[in-house]
């Protein structure tokens, strides 16, 4: 089976590459064909994040395991395409360089027999260049009433001695 994707950098400008790839690849094959469709040197640290239909960020699947204990993070190369998408589960979201944090949208748009002769990662087509800079990101955090963190944790602000601090901790 063959996969077709629709890859979109999270910019202004619209951007993106639609890429066919063996259902069979290792999400490290779908992210150097991702690198070398948009252009980088794929030399830099990456994720795939599983998402859903509001694209939000779940499980991570890293390029290479930097958690503290062994096994503590999914790889890319451990991990397969048929695995981590399918007809009811279509959506990834994909981080390069987590410096400049190039974001895009991973989106399974068919599923379809291979065809002869043709190799595979393909890149099918091309949109729009790259931006020479990584779009800025708008993080939104929620608003939290001083209030409610003082009810949330249990705290007096007026109670100093009792607030459970050590002033000459060093």
């Amino acid at each position: 089976m063959i996969y077709r994707f629709r890859v979109i950098l999270d910019t202004h400008e619209d951007v993106f590459r639609d890429i066919e790839i063996n259902a069979s690849a290792s999400l490290e094959d779908f992210h150097n064909a991702i690198t070398q469709s948009f252009g980088f040197d794929g030399l830099e640290m990456a994720s795939f994040y599983i998402s859903n239909d509001l694209w939000e960020e779940g499980e991570e699947i890293s390029l290479f395991d930097v958690s503290d204990e062994e096994g503590g993070t999914r790889v890319m190369n451990e991990t397969y395409l048929k695995d981590v998408v399918d007809e009811n589960s279509t959506r990834l979201l994909y981080v390069y360089d987590f410096l400049n944090m190039w974001t895009f949208m991973v989106e399974l748009a068919d599923i379809a027999e291979a065809e002869t002769g043709q190799i595979y990662p393909n890149l099918m087509y091309s949109h729009g260049q790259i931006p020479e800079e990584a779009p800025e990101k708008e993080f939104i955090a929620e608003e939290i009433e001083d209030d409610d963190l003082d009810e949330e944790f249990d705290l007096d602000p007026e109670d100093y001695d009792n607030l459970d601090f050590d002033e000459n901790w060093n």
